[in-house]
């Protein structure tokens, strides 16, 4: 998608439904896309970190295109600002492969999103999305994420898994995983669930004398850590995990 258009997005664009368009106009016009090209063959890493300051509006778009035989990894953290969003839109051609573990904690009144679109407009490429949220507070988390698979894009494979966790009845998950397919050989696969901590697992934690908001941080650090796994730079790693237990501590 294009951000940086001179007319401010409205509810009507189903890529903006949840979003707070209100804090959106004061930072308008976005910043335009990054653009990413992986040629043939060629692999790629992204580490992308969203921790703006609380009031503040920060918007990163990303257009990646993937040709013959190309992989992408985008791991990406969001936990800042008072609208913080993460749009990445990527084509794929034949044998490419794009991969996004993605994280978003978020409390007080935040609004905070992860926007795909995956592109499959020729045979043999793959693709796996999984994301993560923890929200309290009055906070909203979305995710909205669109497979469109062309008519060439015969033996396709592509899934998304998406889970959030509620710490508070007042906090919002929004979850779209979104599939629009027009090949017939094809394997694409999607799963949405919202729900909060299991108290028997924190009772559990809590008996063998674990405080209950460390207790809480185990659990869901341990919900959330599984988008990180394929991060293969140690010191990445342990950097964005750092990040992610500080944005954890906040809402708790």
């Amino acid at each position: 998608m294009t951000l940086a258009l001179a007319t401010l997005p409205t509810r009507r664009d189903e890529a903006w439904r949840y979003s707070d368009l209100d804090a959106l106009a004061t930072a308008w016009p976005a910043p335009a896309a990054e653009t990413i090209r992986v040629v043939a063959g060629e692999e790629i890493a992204r580490l992308v970190v969203q921790d703006a300051d609380t009031g503040d509006v920060a918007v990163r778009d990303f257009t990646v295109v993937l040709e013959r035989g190309a992989r992408a990894t985008f791991h990406v953290l969001n936990t800042g600002g008072k609208l913080g969003r993460v749009a990445i839109d990527v084509t794929l051609h034949e044998g490419a492969h794009f991969e996004l573990g993605g994280a978003i904690i978020g409390g007080g009144e935040q609004t905070l999103e992860i926007v795909t679109t995956l592109n499959h407009v020729e045979p043999n490429a793959t693709s796996n999305q999984v994301v993560r949220s923890v929200l309290g507070g009055k906070a909203t988390g979305s995710y909205l994420g669109k497979v469109a698979v062309a008519r060439d894009a015969q033996q396709t494979d592509a899934s998304q898994s998406v889970k959030a966790m509620l710490l508070t009845r007042t906090a919002t998950a929004n979850a779209k995983p979104e599939l629009e397919i027009f090949a017939d050989d094809v394997k694409c696969a999607h799963g949405a669930t919202v729900g909060e901590l299991d108290a028997n697992a924190l009772f559990y934690l809590q008996s063998r004398g674990i405080a209950p908001a460390e207790a809480k941080t185990l659990l869901l650090r341990a919900f959330i850590g599984s988008v990180f796994d394929g991060i293969g730079n140690m010191v990445q790693r342990e950097a964005i995990e750092a990040a992610a237990q500080i944005a954890l501590e906040r809402i708790l």
